[in-house]
């Protein structure tokens, strides 16, 4: 395992959309081991495999405390399967520091691979619902910048070019 270079908006390739993993194999499980471990280090609660310049349709989450309670989706397929929207001020590691609100259902279901390549579905609700979507939407080449007005996406832009210039 290692833990992994994450990807920090506006970098391009945060942009990609996912190629579907066709196989299940110990390469795709070792990505997972470190993609938790890249996770936890951060920390977060979710990390897609684009977040770590991986483009396959791969997430990992956690929303426990103790991080007990690790979740692997491989090709999820979302339906929504109530339309209420919930309010979350929501983060990401490759927009580090910046936190918005963003309105997106609150509950829906998921079928997915897990990190065996048994397909399982499941009904989320809640934060467990956001984090998915939010990591979901990273498969598709989305940001949670883009659920915000184009006058806070081009601050935040700004203000992480400049802080990634003086590390660079």
């Amino acid at each position: 395992m290692a833990v992994l270079e994450i990807l920090e908006f506006p970098d391009p390739r945060l942009r990609t959309k996912a190629a579907s993993v066709t196989e299940v194999t110990n390469d795709t499980r070792r990505l997972i081991d470190s993609m938790f471990e890249t996770m936890y280090a951060a920390p977060g609660i979710g990390l897609a495999a684009t977040q770590v310049n991986v483009h396959r349709r791969l997430l990992v989450m956690d929303i426990s405390e103790d991080q007990s309670e690790p979740l692997v989706f491989i090709n999820p397929k979302l339906t929504v399967v109530n339309a209420e929207l919930g309010e979350y001020d929501e983060g990401c590691l490759s927009v580090p520091g910046f936190y918005e609100t963003v309105h997106r259902p609150l509950c829906v279901a998921v079928t997915a691979l897990d990190r065996e390549g048994k397909r399982f579905s499941k009904e989320l609700n809640g934060l467990l619902a956001i984090c998915l979507q939010h990591e979901c939407d990273h498969l598709d080449g989305k940001l949670f910048v883009d659920y915000i007005s184009p006058l806070k996406r081009q601050r935040i832009r700004n203000k992480l070019g400049k802080s990634q210039r003086h590390r660079g």
